[in-house]
């Protein structure tokens, strides 16, 4: 992860997970480790997967000690296997043991992302359809789940409200329809932004691209309805297939041809990739 993102935008979410674990303090480390001790502990995978958020695992720890060494043995995106270790963590004892939890709960999750990401991308081997996340994120988590998905070979759709223009179901009824709804935006959003419209049915399609549309989202369709979008839409704008999407269907859906294929999934349905941190021991003062 950038570093400024790390400090400016990740920091804080960080430092709040940290005081939701350590409210007022670690009794459990206090008892058994209550003076400076230098040690170490190794970082071992315990499954195959793709791992992701190594800098975040690390930063857990320089917040409590910037003195807090990590030295990697992968970096973000390989593919690793059980019994790997990943990495070695040298520091104050006592730093090793408050951070560890949730230190592992980031890097557990991230890589579990990745892992699911990089598994469904390789569905898309060989067409034109690229994989995108949504905002269906952990909440205080998406600047890292949206990260992992990159990580794992994914792209992003827009990070959040303000990212760009998606007319949904409700906007639309809003504004009185698709064609208003699409005329607003394209009135008040900056003339950089593209205006991408969600479709539920044939009706509203003709209507986007009518509209002018520079992105049809097609929800919830059938693979029939979805064909026929496609041909209806016939290259005047871009298409995204979305709606209870996962990689045991979504081949069906690239045969069609559409751009990009978002699914929540990434984030809300990947499970976590198991990481531990073993073998804690004690340096003397010789090293």
């Amino acid at each position: 992860m950038n570093p400024v993102t790390m400090q400016l935008v990740a920091d804080k979410y960080i430092r709040l997970a940290l005081e939701e674990d350590i409210n007022c303090e670690d009794v459990s480390t206090n008892a058994v480790m209550p003076d400076y001790k230098k040690g170490e502990v190794q970082l071992i995978c315990k499954e195959d997967g793709i791992v992701a958020g190594l800098a975040i695992f690390e930063r857990v720890f320089t917040l409590l000690d910037k003195d807090t060494k990590v030295v990697y043995n992968v970096k973000d995106g390989d593919m690793v296997q059980k019994g790997m270790v990943l990495a070695v963590v040298t520091g104050d004892i006592r730093v090793l043991l408050s951070g560890e939890r949730t230190a592992l709960n980031y890097l557990q999750r991230l890589s579990g992302i990745a892992t699911y990401t990089h598994n469904v991308v390789q569905l898309l081997e060989g067409t034109k359809t690229k994989l995108l996340d949504t905002r269906k994120t952990t909440p205080g988590m998406r600047v890292f789940e949206k990260y992992a998905v990159r990580v794992g070979g994914g792209g992003n759709h827009r990070y959040n409200l303000s990212d760009g223009v998606l007319l949904k179901d409700n906007h639309i009824d809003a504004a009185g329809g698709v064609r208003k709804a699409v005329e607003a935006a394209r009135a008040y959003a900056p003339f950089v932004r593209k205006i991408e419209v969600e479709v539920e049915n044939l009706t509203m399609v003709q209507e986007a691209v009518e509209a002018g549309a520079d992105i049809i989202m097609l929800d919830n369709m059938s693979l029939e309805q979805m064909a026929e979008a496609i041909q209806l839409i016939d290259g005047r704008a871009e298409t995204e297939c979305s709606g209870n999407i996962t990689k045991d269907n979504i081949q069906k859906i690239t045969a069609l041809g559409v751009d990009y294929v978002s699914s929540g999934a990434l984030t809300h349905s990947a499970p976590i990739l198991d990481i531990s941190l073993k073998h804690l021991r004690v340096i003397d003062a010789e090293g």
